[in-house]
């Protein structure tokens, strides 16, 4: 088996000691078809906000979790909230439809200066590939970089390609994929450095760890092949 090359093997070879400049944009998380939304609504009055606090228990996503509770973004990006009706919230951020939602409840005369916070309940990525532990992680805080990612994902094995990191994104209904390089400072100023909801990240092993598992296939093949050679020969004598 080749040896894996020790500049591949460790992170942002080479790098000085540097202030790095932080990323320009906006990096808010920007709602998307099938999220979950809890909005909590406040006011002076508690009474006014009952009715927009009202539980919306949903069905549980698999066996082993619960059912969440909160506003499903529907395949038309729209919300049911109460006595608005259908809202729109897919290609928002939180803060336009806060902003949005307050202006109507006020405008409408349902409450006065409410209070409104928004969270995405479902916000996760995927890390896949040769990883420590390949897992989905749950983001609560709604922000995460790929390195946080991948290092609760037990971080990226020896046999595994830091310098083609695939990330796979959902873009208005189209799967786009990016390939990172890991070794490169330039990934701290990549617009995919912090992980969108629903990113899935792959880390491809380098050809060597693929030659050692065809070869150890193999091996266990021969091996198999043998004993039941073995195996036959054996019972012909004790029956002969």
């Amino acid at each position: 088996m080749s040896c894996v090359s020790t500049q591949k093997a460790v992170y942002f070879n080479n790098l000085p000691d540097t202030v790095i400049a932080p990323l320009q944009g906006n990096f808010e998380p920007v709602i998307q078809k099938n999220d979950i939304l809890q909005i909590t609504v406040s006011s002076l009055n508690p009474e006014d906000a009952t009715v927009f606090n009202a539980p919306v228990a949903l069905s549980a996503t698999s066996s082993n979790s619960p059912a969440a509770a909160g506003y499903l973004v529907s395949e038309q990006g729209f919300i049911q909230y109460p006595v608005l009706g259908q809202v729109k919230a897919a290609g928002l951020t939180k803060e336009q439809l806060t902003n949005y939602l307050r202006d109507e409840l006020n405008n409408r005369k349902l409450m006065k200066d409410p209070v409104i916070s928004i969270r995405l309940l479902n916000y996760r990525v995927t890390v896949l590939g040769e990883v420590g532990k390949p897992t989905v992680v749950n983001v609560t805080n709604e922000k995460i970089t790929i390195l946080e990612a991948l290092g609760m994902a037990g971080d990226i094995t020896i046999y595994g390609k830091k310098e083609n990191v695939l990330l796979i994104r959902d873009v208005d209904g189209q799967r786009t994929v990016k390939r990172l390089n890991l070794n490169s400072d330039e990934i701290f100023s990549s617009p995919y450095y912090y992980l969108k909801s629903n990113d899935i990240v792959y880390v491809e092993p380098v050809k060597a760890k693929v030659i050692n598992a065809q070869g150890n296939r193999q091996t266990i093949a021969l091996v198999l092949s043998g004993l039941s050679v073995l195996v036959v020969l054996m019972a012909q004598v004790i029956f002969k």
